[in-house]
């Protein structure tokens, strides 16, 4: 998923050349074969959106048991407030920049294969053969301590995980809005199912007069959402 309003393709496997390996990554061991980036294991669902939460299950149980102050973020956290499940292409958690380095040493002793792509606001691993964004920014913002704070503790498929508050969901959405990543069609879905929930004033003020998000909220109010 998007979140600093770039549509640019990311690349999602680590034998890109470009590509740099998360800090300790060179002495680590390989992953153990329950948790082996290339291939899921044969228990996993064929459907792919089962497939994303078992990722999203593992990678939020192992920083809950490591203590790490994170929340788990995009369309997993929308289906966890109650959206469709309708996941998007991977698994997205929001932490604080300082923990990056944390986090992804945590992912690392789990076996899981962790890296830093050319962007430089977000870590990516692969759980179960998925991909994981770890994103220490939204909308070209800093993740802070007072967002995370704010996460409710929700199940997710039956694993209790911090979930970003439907306010700050729906905020990381539309702030990333731009010329060239403007897809007000995965992200109205939420919008609706999640309406009831949201301060959409706070959300319309904290984007302030950015163009795409005012044009959301046009759609939203002529479509009777909000």
């Amino acid at each position: 998923m998007t979140h600093n309003g770039d549509d640019a393709t990311l690349v999602r496997g680590p034998e890109a050349p470009d590509l740099r390996t998360a800090p300790g990554g060179s002495d680590s061991p390989p992953p153990p074969p329950d948790l082996a980036a290339d291939e899921p294991p044969h228990e996993l669902p064929v459907d792919r959106n089962q497939a994303i939460l078992e990722a999203a299950k593992q990678v939020g149980a192992l920083l809950k048991r490591k203590g790490h102050l994170f929340a788990l973020a995009g369309s997993v956290a929308a289906y966890a407030h109650g959206g469709e499940k309708n996941l998007q292409h991977d698994v997205d958690f929001a932490i604080r920049p300082q923990d990056a380095d944390a986090v992804a040493a945590t992912l690392r002793e789990a076996g899981l294969n962790v890296y830093t792509p050319p962007e430089d606001w977000l870590i990516k691993a692969t759980c179960f053969g998925q991909p994981v964004d770890v994103i220490f920014e939204l909308a070209h913002r800093p993740v802070g301590a007072d967002m995370l704070e704010r996460a409710e503790e929700l199940s997710v498929d039956s694993v209790r995980m911090p979930v970003l508050a439907p306010t700050d969901l729906l905020w990381s959405l539309l702030a990333a809005f731009s010329e060239h990543h403007c897809d007000f069609g995965a992200v109205l879905p939420i919008a609706r199912a999640l309406r009831e929930k949201v301060d959409w004033e706070r959300v319309r003020g904290t984007c302030g007069d950015e163009p795409m998000p005012a044009a959301f909220f046009f759609l939203l109010e002529r479509l009777n959402v909000i």
